[in-house]
């Protein structure tokens, strides 16, 4: 983010509650059921969230989270929390009881919304939490919460007083196994004096300019809400999708001309496996930037969507934690590979192993750094430090940057598994197999898929008086999903005598891993 006037002389102002307030008709978001919001209602709904807030006993600092699907309720939130120095926490809503749970006790959330779809797993996070039934609110009936409506009955649609930049607080999960939240200190500032589309400049996306942006992912990963909190406060409407079907993307971007959006190449896949005639059905000439990331993107895939889309596919490469590269589909047809170049706000360095930069065309650890500002882990002030050369921080991947400065990957982050854009952490996953007593040992990794890249398997070291086979597997796999959010859960179990470990316990994961991709090329 970078500061910026609020607008010129004969445009409008940017920033979302000034906008609202210059011209509260102007269609701002159309919900997944059609459901079209002015500026205007946004707006009232946002205050009447703040001061329903504060009325619960929230002040500047305090964090809130919500487990809710993409649709207006998410958007309200966020830009409640943003104007009142809150932390929204957002939740992954494919997470079970104990993961939900976990993340709201870590982040201190003080208030936890929800939707009936995720009753079972938020009631037990709640009690798990120790979240007293006066601050648990549910959209639609959820047993023991109270309706979300009753958190904004009966409070003024007016502006709040005391008004100060918020930020959302991500959790990202790592190697270590739980997630940690990304902490931002809070400026202090009325949101007003930060320029809160600034991000979206770094990939040439103006504010206004007849632009429509297309919510094609949940709203709780980071890069999707950051792309559609921006777009909002640069006047850009919001169409959003909740359960994402390729055919039902063509068909709303030609119906709302979109103009962009955020995608991860599962999403690519899909669509290219659309018969023919129902790709040619649908007008997606609207489109000026497709923008990718969140998983490699194979060679192949990428030349057959520029084929399709044109020069609007463009990629970029990034952590939830700052910073990150972009590629125009000019710069990637040029440098086929890259993931781009540094972006304005930020920096890339290549490090060996003792600390020393490395020249271009050198294969080492890629660090980033942002020059907006720094972060830290919430209650880990040992990740906060590890993994730290100066400003600069890295999240594990190996690559190289060539003269040219642009940046190429060799590698990820070491033994994590990306299923359809989704970072899934295996120690994550070992710890919960782990846990059962019929586990000695377990090793977690991804192998082939051909729609989402990757899958995730277990090897498991039976403990003693436990035998190996279907039953024992059909076990582990059941008390995975008692722990486990669905796309983390092991899709099969195999069995092994002896975990491959040197004798300081270090396992050999690549003897294990090697076998399943002998004739493939693991994507990188």
């Amino acid at each position: 983010m970078s500061t910026s006037p609020a607008g010129t002389v004969g445009t409008p102002p940017v920033g979302f509650w000034a906008q609202a307030a210059q011209d509260p008709d102007r269609t701002v978001l159309v919900a997944p059921d059609g459901e079209q919001w002015s500026a205007g209602r946004l707006h009232t709904a946002a205050n009447r969230l703040v001061h329903g807030l504060r009325a619960a006993g929230l002040e500047r600092g305090d964090a809130f989270a919500v487990v809710l699907p993409n649709g207006a309720e998410f958007l309200t939130a966020y830009l409640a929390a943003t104007q009142a120095g809150f932390y929204l926490v957002p939740v992954n809503h494919h997470f079970v009881g104990p993961e939900i749970g976990w993340i709201v006790a870590d982040s201190g959330a003080k208030v936890l919304i929800t939707h009936e779809r995720f009753a079972d797993a938020t009631r037990h996070a709640a009690d798990e939490a120790g979240l007293p039934a006066t601050h648990r609110y549910a959209v639609g009936a959820v047993e023991g919460f109270r309706p979300y409506a009753e958190l904004l009955d009966g409070q003024p649609g007016s502006a709040p007083g005391d008004r100060t930049l918020g930020w959302v607080m991500n959790y990202t999960s790592g190697t270590t196994g739980r997630p940690r939240g990304i902490r931002r200190p809070l400026s202090g500032k009325v949101p007003e004096e930060t320029y809160l589309g600034g991000f979206l400049g770094i990939f040439g996306i103006r504010p206004f300019d007849g632009n429509v942006h297309l919510v094609c992912s949940p709203l709780y990963h980071t890069a999707v809400l950051q792309f559609a909190g921006a777009s909002l406060h640069i006047g850009h409407r919001l169409v959003l999708m909740d359960k994402w079907t390729p055919e039902e993307m063509l068909r709303l971007i030609d119906t709302h001309r979109c103009t962009h959006t955020h995608m991860v190449p599962t999403q690519f896949h899909r669509l290219l496996a659309l018969p023919e005639h129902t790709r040619q059905s649908y007008d997606v000439s609207s489109m000026r930037h497709a923008i990718h990331g969140a998983a490699p993107c194979p060679d192949h895939v990428k030349r057959a969507m520029i084929d399709w889309w044109g020069h609007c596919v463009e990629e970029y490469y990034a952590a939830s934690e700052g910073g990150g590269a972009f590629a125009t589909a000019e710069d990637w047809l040029k440098k086929p590979g890259t993931v781009g170049k540094a972006w304005p706000i930020s920096e890339l360095a290549v490090f060996d192993d003792e600390g020393h930069r490395l020249p271009p065309g050198e294969l080492g650890t890629v660090y980033l750094k942002m020059n907006t500002g720094g972060f830290a882990y919430h209650k880990d002030e040992n990740k906060t430090r590890k993994n730290r050369i100066g400003d600069f921080f890295t999240v594990g991947d190996l690559g190289f940057l060539d003269e040219d400065g642009y940046l190429f990957l060799r590698d990820r982050k070491i033994d994590m598994i990306i299923s359809g854009g989704v970072n899934i952490y295996p120690a994550e996953i070992e710890a919960a197999l782990l846990a059962h007593p019929a586990v000695a040992d377990a090793a977690v990794f991804g192998i082939p898929h051909d729609d989402w890249g990757e899958e995730v398997r277990a090897v498991v070291e039976p403990a003693p008086g436990h035998e190996p086979g279907p039953d024992l597997a059909a076990v582990i796999l059941d008390h995975c999903a008692g722990q486990l959010a669905g796309y983390k859960r092991p899709r099969s179990v195999d069995f092994i005598a002896e975990m491959p470990r040197d004798p300081n316990g270090k396992l050999y994961k690549r003897r294990l891993r090697d076998p399943y991709w002998e004739g493939r090329t693991r994507a990188v």
